[in-house]
């Protein structure tokens, strides 16, 4: 499969994991506060660029350090609050952003690789259809959750390389470089 044969316009759907994707991840640890969330580089030009490819952008995000009580909805609401008017500073449109707060172990049905998220996302926006949506995340468990939607499946793999796995798509290696190779593939 190519990313040609895609045929990617404003009817598709980018469904993104926020830590790992649009902001660095914080290793054992989550970001619970504005002062601790960083744009990965090149991000906002990215979230720019495919904000005019793609009809929606809509953030998926298991967050279960609220379940774990190291923040709250609020400060959650905050930090998405302030990402979201820089992405549209510097010209980038979050159609919506969905989380799930509860914990791996209490395998809520909002919770990746459930598919919850999307469904709400579908409820919100019942023009999204999943045959033309591409899940872009940077662990398996958003690989599951786009298939399990028949998404299309874009992993971000670190620097370890080349990452082999039947849920995978397409892989690159960050969101600017898929962003590149999904522009030149439209031109």
């Amino acid at each position: 499969m190519n990313l040609k044969d895609l045929s990617v316009d404003n009817e598709w759907t980018l469904f993104l994991d926020r830590d790992g994707v649009i902001n660095k991840r914080i290793i054992d640890g989550y970001v619970t506060c504005w002062e601790e969330f960083e744009f990965l580089p090149g991000v906002l030009h990215a979230l720019q660029l495919l904000s005019g490819l793609f009809g929606r952008l809509i953030i998926v995000t298991n967050q279960q350090g609220i379940g774990k009580g190291l923040m709250t909805n609020n400060d959650l609401k905050n930090i998405h609050n302030k990402m979201l008017k820089e992405i549209e500073r510097n010209g980038g449109n979050i159609t919506s952003i969905y989380y799930s707060p509860y914990l791996d172990a209490d395998n809520h049905e909002t919770r990746k690789p459930n598919s919850g998220m999307a469904m709400q996302a579908k409820h919100e926006f019942p023009e999204i259809n999943f045959n033309k949506s591409v899940m872009v995340g940077d662990s398996i468990v958003d690989m599951q959750f786009g298939k399990k939607l028949n998404m299309y499946t874009v992993y971000l793999m670190d620097e370890t390389g080349d990452f082999n796995h039947q849920l995978i798509d397409f892989q690159y290696k960050d969101l600017p470089d898929f962003t590149d190779h999904i522009i030149k593939t439209l031109t």
